[in-house]
């Protein structure tokens, strides 16, 4: 229950974590490793929401929020299926207490996280919508186009829990890009030009690095999208009944894919190729890193179509689309939150860096 009292003529509503805030702090590691975890939970919510669709266990609860009309748990004659579905059920549960955790360790800062504070709100309201609709999933009879809405509502998550990650590290200070700012501050690893030093193709690299790291996040989200209707094309319809398909040829849907694909492959090339070598080494590894997840993608990806769609290759597909969309992310937020000065390096005006701060993944 909040509570409220006048303060200075001002209205405060004491809630239960600002009672706790004025009493207790934990230490930044704590928001840290809470938000890590966040971005595990949404990943296996993604890939045991596969294991449910490949294994045909899509049905295996009939009804929602209860798994039948009487009983909230699946019964010994559901077998194996209801378990699958249940089990994915409860790990939302668990989501739900990993989001909730997030949301504390930051309310409990001395240093206020604002950012992380509103990342870990969007996750609880993105958890609500993502169980609305996978009800709706169940009610539907598994259609295929409220199954892709469900994954594109999970990897909604997804991004609001890299973009929580990100936040940990960077609202204190220690910007993700900000290693070259460090560097300069310090008197070593700068970028060769001084801070508010002036050069003629500086401010056109910067708006070219940022416009290749936003065109790279829509082209792959766009690949994403496409991968949702070459699913809805495709034999695992999510039951073992039989489950109306979407009207797309599959092949058709596949090539469009891997296309997409190829230009996701190019354009993250162009952007590491494009980036200086100097104060960029936050964005240049983790773009090394993308490329390297969105190659093991490509080859898994080459084997599911060429091995008609084993069920162990196309979750370890599932997780890779995962982890793509994670690695994009954490590109893209990295360029975005750095600081560019005139010299065209990160870090126009250098910032203190925490401990640690550019280290995570």
């Amino acid at each position: 229950m909040a509570r409220k009292s006048e303060i200075r003529g001002r209205l405060i509503v004491r809630t239960p974590l600002s009672w706790l805030a004025g009493r207790y702090s934990l230490g930044v590691r704590s928001v840290r490793r809470a938000a890590l975890g966040s971005v595990v939970a949404s990943i296996a919510i993604i890939v045991t929401g596969g294991i449910v669709r490949v294994t045909g266990s899509g049905l295996g609860c009939t009804d929602w929020p209860m798994c039948t009309g009487e009983t909230l748990a699946p019964t010994a004659e559901m077998g194996v299926h209801g378990a699958i579905e249940f089990g994915n059920r409860l790990l939302t549960g668990v989501l739900c207490a990993v989001v909730g955790w997030v949301i504390i360790t930051a309310r409990l800062q001395e240093r206020p996280m604002p950012a992380v504070l509103r990342g870990g709100w969007a996750q609880f309201w993105i958890v609500v919508l993502n169980a609305v609709v996978g009800g709706v999933t169940v009610w539907m009879r598994l259609s295929p186009y409220i199954v892709a809405a469900h994954f594109l509502a999970a990897t909604l998550l997804l991004t609001a829990a890299v973009y929580t990650w990100h936040a940990a590290y960077a609202d204190e200070g220690a910007g993700a890009g900000a290693d070259g700012a460090a560097g300069e501050a310090s008197g070593h690893g700068g970028g060769g030009v001084r801070p508010g030093v002036r050069t003629p193709s500086a401010p056109r690299t910067a708006a070219r690095i940022r416009s290749l790291s936003a065109v790279l996040v829509a082209v792959t989200a766009l690949l994403v999208v496409v991968g949702t209707l070459a699913t809805g094309s495709g034999p695992h319809a999510g039951d073992s009944s039989d489950v109306v398909r979407m009207p797309f040829d599959w092949t058709v849907v596949t090539v469009v894919h891997g296309v997409l694909a190829g230009a996701v492959l190019v354009l993250a090339g162009v952007l590491l190729s494009a980036l200086p070598r100097d104060g960029f080494g936050a964005v240049r590894r983790k773009a090394t890193v993308f490329l390297a997840v969105l190659l093991g993608q490509g080859v898994v990806g080459l084997v599911q179509s060429l091995t008609a769609l084993p069920s162990l290759v196309v979750m370890l597909h599932l997780l890779g689309s995962a982890l793509v969309w994670t690695g994009v992310l954490q590109v893209h937020f990295t360029v975005k939150r750095a600081s560019f000065g005139h010299s065209g390096q990160p870090g126009g005006a250098p910032l203190p860096r925490a401990r640690g701060a550019a280290t995570h993944a």
